[in-house]
């Protein structure tokens, strides 16, 4: 669904993505991870045929980003990071007036775009104007907009940005629900518990470029080393610990509990419980030890700072 091979786009001197190359299948979840300024909304753009690459191929829903980007721009739907709306109009004649430029019937627009404010909740505020919506509602809206004529590829750029908690919930609610067979999704964020919860595959950018990529669990593995099991027992672990310690690697322990790794739980774990129960030592659990993104994040991206676009403040992405 989504086909990139060596994309790289420069503003002046500025070389802001290097050699980008990712696929994406219809069906699948992509995020691409990383700080402000790393490359990702210009990737985005490039994907979805608003800039032109310098080098490189992408192919998007089956055409050719550079070859054919009139025709891509209808084939995607995309969500910016700051969308915006035209406040002075009402979700209902915003979402006609996007479904014309489309090229979708006024009728086919007007049964879309009641479809989906129904879905996302809006139905009732159709009429108002969105000067009056709250940024969650505006957020649902500049969704809606990009999901109207139903397009196969979807791009959706810092969709929580500057959210509060409540509000972020609903939106991420809402990409969750366009999960389709047939779709394919991009998100592009830097917040960890977006990609956690919606991605199937995670790609950290980094100065322009993928410095690491895989499923959450291949990237902590990669990183993080084996899972990581802490077993609690309801007496004081004496000799049992140098006993386990021939079995596992132990990474810590005290008086009643124990942390060790293990490449093969479903075997270890089983005979390190029948160890404890032969030498007498009741069991009150045993359970992985949660690992979050966040420290994958943090291990790779703290390896190195990316460079900055002389001129450009911390914190901006590169404009287009």
């Amino acid at each position: 669904m989504i086909e990139a091979s060596d994309l790289h786009k420069y503003f002046g001197q500025f070389h802001a993505v290097r050699g980008i190359s990712l696929q994406v299948a219809a069906g699948q979840v992509l995020a691409l991870l990383g700080p402000n300024g790393a490359g990702k909304t210009t990737t985005v753009r490039m994907l979805s045929a608003i800039l032109k690459p310098n080098r490189g191929s992408a192919r998007v829903a089956g055409h050719d980003v550079t070859v054919e980007p009139q025709v891509v721009r209808h084939k995607v739907g995309l969500l910016t990071e700051y969308p915006g709306l035209y406040a002075r109009m009402t979700a209902v004649d915003y979402l006609l007036f996007f479904g014309e430029l489309q090229g979708l019937h006024r009728s086919e627009s007007a049964a879309r775009a009641a479809d989906l404010l129904k879905r996302f909740d809006l139905w009732a505020a159709r009429d108002r104007k969105l000067d009056g919506y709250s940024k969650g509602m505006k957020q649902k809206v500049a969704l809606i907009r990009a999901m109207l004529h139903d397009p196969d590829v979807l791009f959706l750029d810092e969709p929580t940005t500057a959210m509060d908690p409540q509000s972020a919930r609903t939106v991420r609610d809402a990409i969750a629900d366009l999960r389709d067979s047939r779709r394919a999704i991009v998100l592009c964020t830097h917040n960890l518990t977006e990609a956690e919860a919606l991605a199937d595959y995670i790609a950290v950018v980094r100065d322009g470029q993928i410095v690491a990529e895989g499923t959450e669990y291949q990237l902590t593995k990669q990183l993080l080393g084996d899972p990581l099991w802490e077993v609690r027992t309801t007496r004081v672990l004496n000799g049992e610990v140098a006993d386990i310690g021939r079995m596992v690697q132990i990474e810590d322990y005290g008086d009643t509990w124990l942390r060790y790794r293990t490449s093969q739980p479903e075997e270890t774990n089983p005979s390190l419980l029948r160890r404890l129960h032969t030498a007498g030592t009741p069991v009150v659990s045993l359970s992985e030890v949660p690992r979050s993104l966040e420290s994958v994040y943090l291990r790779i991206i703290g390896e190195t700072q990316p460079e900055r676009m002389a001129g450009v403040p911390d914190g901006e992405e590169v404009p287009a």
